[in-house]
């Protein structure tokens, strides 16, 4: 049974940054996925795939799969580094680019 731990990226539709601040423990799925004939449904027997516990520190979410000898594998988040942007440098005489249409 092996696990990720990794913190989610902030959400795509908001310039926030929360429910990234959290760190979870994810296990990967161990059997495969089978399609119902009847109903298209897809259906596994892996129970596991779906359980998904927060940490709030790495740290914590590390120790507890050390405590319950999980196989684990960590993921960094990569930072991104943010330009701060005036919309009233657009109007600048000192620009340095010609604003043309």
């Amino acid at each position: 049974m092996k696990a990720k731990i990794y913190q989610p990226s902030k959400s795509v539709t908001q310039s926030g940054s929360a429910k990234s601040a959290n760190w979870i423990l994810e296990f990967s799925r161990s059997s495969t996925t089978t399609i119902d004939p009847v109903m298209n449904w897809t259906s596994s027997s892996d129970t596991q795939h779906q359980v998904k516990l927060k940490f709030s520190s790495k740290e914590l979410a590390i120790a507890f799969a050390e405590k319950n000898s999980i196989e684990y594998i960590i993921r960094e988040t990569k930072k991104s580094k943010i330009k701060p942007k005036s919309y009233s440098d657009n109007f600048s005489y000192d620009k340095k680019t010609p604003w043309t249409h």
